[in-house]
């Protein structure tokens, strides 16, 4: 299943597979209070398998949820949810309102956000490339827990997110993604979701902070910036540091998890 080779970007694969993937009329949950909240269900795997719907999400930041979002999240059954921002946005953004029903993981990916000149260069895809795999690298303790706890049953349905749900969320998803043999053209167009998602998160923020202003304008590059060359080079810079996604598995001291992972994520066809 695990695929060990570096590959070339493919611009019209991955184009067709974003727009394929988009048009599921499941794939995103309308929340009024997320903008990148989508399933993980239905993507192939090289070996014909299929990752199973209502079953794992990604998002953005949970801290706006609605009463009626909150409501949607329950008729999923929502049991689990991962976040992995750092503990300065949760005290400035605050973080999902966990009921007795679901269990809520701080799991941060990295302590510290971009400073100005890693934010300057966030629209260059090799940069942003290679700013993933350090952060899945700093960020390893956070994804290997997250991986055992994503590996059993009772965690389901389950949803990670940072605050964007495009970086850090978006190297998550990779992992899981790769580790369960989806092609690297569904990886990227999955990645390329989130371009819709943070053109409407941007006018949100412009609408509810128009005094804003330059402050806001600092970061629209980098909120903007989702390139499938960024992905593919992350992908093919997983396989350049570990052989592939199960040599990964190893290096996280996780790879006795993989059946597990693979059993409650992915069906038949």
């Amino acid at each position: 299943m695990d695929q060990g080779t570096a590959q070339t970007f493919d611009p019209e694969l991955v184009f067709g597979a974003a727009k394929w993937l988009g048009l599921h009329p499941g794939r995103r949950l309308p929340l009024s209070g997320c903008f990148n909240f989508r399933d993980l269900g239905g993507y192939p795997t090289v070996d014909g398998r299929h990752v199973r719907w209502r079953r794992l999400f990604r998002a953005d930041g949970l801290a706006r949820l609605s009463y009626a979002d909150h409501w949607t999240l329950s008729g999923l059954g929502l049991a689990t949810v991962i976040d992995l921002r750092s503990p300065r946005e949760i005290s400035e953004r605050g973080c999902f309102e966990a009921t007795g029903d679901v269990s809520y993981y701080h799991l941060p990916m990295t302590s510290t956000m971009p400073g100005d000149e890693e934010l300057a260069a966030w629209n260059d895809p090799e940069f942003v490339a290679a700013r993933y795999l350090t952060m899945l690298l700093e960020g390893a303790g956070t994804v290997s827990r997250s991986l055992q706890v994503l590996a059993e049953l009772p965690s389901y349905p389950a949803v990670f997110h940072c605050s964007a749900g495009k970086d850090r969320t978006g190297i998550l998803a990779a992992v899981v993604l790769g580790l369960l043999g989806v092609p690297d053209e569904i990886i990227t167009g999955d990645y390329m979701l989130s371009r819709e998602a943070m053109v409407q998160m941007l006018a949100w923020m412009r609408q509810e902070h128009p005094d804003a202003g330059d402050a806001l304008e600092h970061y629209t590059s980098a909120l903007l910036s989702v390139e499938p060359e960024s992905m593919q080079g992350f992908l093919n810079g997983v396989r350049r540091e570990f052989g592939s996604f199960d040599g990964l598995a190893g290096a996280l001291g996780v790879e006795n998890l993989l059946s597990e992972l693979r059993a409650v994520l992915l069906e038949q066809g």
